[in-house]
């Protein structure tokens, strides 16, 4: 039995590109052993027994040393595994298990649920679909047995809801690029979660934690938590469980062309400064691989490792992208893998918009310091944030 777990777990990943699950930066084996660190010694020293009280403090010592060793989350962990190293927030682990485990069922209906239009609409006026509304409802019942979300709402449902528990409150998108469901693009979950019982009058940094999951030929879930290093994906395994199989932490300059999703390129009519950056897109060869989805579009920035998002606005394009349900949380995953954001037209990072309103709407760019730095030249003329000029 044990070995047709182990044939059966390594068949299901030998399909990914090696680089994307081991990194060079995180090379570390699947299968490497784990260093469990035994139970801490117990010896009643006297004076008629010294040598024994120096031997046990020299295991206690050595103990302390191999425990410190499993302080660090592996690729290859479960995602319980991971999150008892990540953080030692009890209520933090259930949110982002519980979170996991919609996710789960979500890939499932996106899988096998009709994407017809209904006759609903939200209060923001966007049409929801079947899909929709059966995947906020999914996470929404998720959430209320967790009973550690205080409050939580979503792009469906803009209003607080109590959850009827205390800890955390949740925002988050359903399923962003529903609109795509029917021609088969991935498409994702976004969560921000914020501590307490507030979801206006905050910022994004002060976010304990964040994700998103890519339903595509892969489900993925990628998380990021605020006081642990890098951004980290698990892959959705058959047996339903999470393997962590990749941590970004570096979101790297393009060594020749660099893929660049465009959003919103109606802008580029009435907005000058949005076209000449298009344009040096163009000149320079980048890869402009633009879906409609945005889990999909930042997703590949991970992946790759380099890359530039944007979705820019103009006199006759209004902003569309909700800072609460996508901008803020995605921000958190991006610059926790060690890349950038330029938000709100005000050459500020993403976390650092003030959010005011649940509805509240923003141009935004993701990406490397250099991308970012030279979309905030081209857009408003200086980056006083990168003060070294963009090559």
């Amino acid at each position: 039995m044990a070995t047709a777990f182990a044939r059966s777990k390594v068949s299901s990943i030998t399909c990914m590109d090696r680089s994307a699950v081991l990194p060079k930066a995180v090379s570390r084996s699947i299968n490497a052993p784990r260093v469990v660190a035994s139970a801490a010694f117990s010896v009643k020293a006297s004076s008629a027994a010294p040598s024994r009280a120096r031997v046990a403090a020299g295991v206690r010592h050595a103990v302390s040393r191999r425990s410190t060793v499993v302080t660090q989350a592996k690729i290859g962990d479960s995602l319980g595994e991971f999150l008892a190293v990540a953080t030692k927030d009890v209520k933090l682990r259930v949110v982002l298990s519980t979170l996991a485990d919609a996710s789960r069922t979500i890939a499932h209906k996106v899988a096998t649920a009709s994407c017809a239009g209904t006759a609903c609409v939200n209060s923001f006026g966007d049409e929801q679909l079947a899909i929709d509304m059966l995947a906020d409802k999914i996470l929404f019942d998720s959430l209320k047995h967790s009973h550690v979300v205080s409050y939580a709402c979503s792009e469906e449902v803009p209003e607080p809801v109590a959850m009827g528990g205390e800890g955390f409150s949740v925002a988050f998108d359903p399923l962003d690029g529903s609109s795509i469901v029917d021609t088969n693009f991935a498409v994702g979950t976004i969560f921000g979660i914020w501590p307490g019982d507030k979801l206006v009058g905050i910022t994004g940094r002060e976010q304990a934690a964040a994700g998103m999951t890519q339903y595509g030929p892969r489900t993925v879930y990628v998380i990021a938590l605020a006081e642990y290093p890098g951004c980290h994906e698990f892959l959705l395994q058959d047996d339903g469980s999470w393997l962590h199989v990749k941590e970004t932490s570096e979101i790297g300059e393009r060594l020749r062309a660099s893929s660049s999703p465009p959003g919103n390129l109606r802008a580029i009519k009435d907005n000058p400064e949005y076209s000449k950056l298009i344009d040096f897109y163009l000149e320079n060869q980048y890869t402009l691989r633009y879906t409609g989805g945005m889990v999909p579009d930042v997703f590949q920035i991970l992946v790759k490792e380099k890359g530039v998002f944007t979705n820019v606005t103009s006199p006759t394009t209004k902003a569309k992208l909700r800072i609460l349900f996508e901008v803020a949380p995605i921000g958190l995953l991006v610059e926790k893998a060690g890349g950038h954001s330029s938000a709100d037209g005000k050459q500020i990072s993403a976390l650092d918009v003030p959010i005011t309103a649940y509805d509240q709407r923003t141009q935004i760019c993701y990406g490397s310091l250099a991308e970012v730095r030279r979309f905030e030249e081209y857009m408003f003329g200086s980056a006083p944030r990168f003060p070294v000029a963009a090559k």
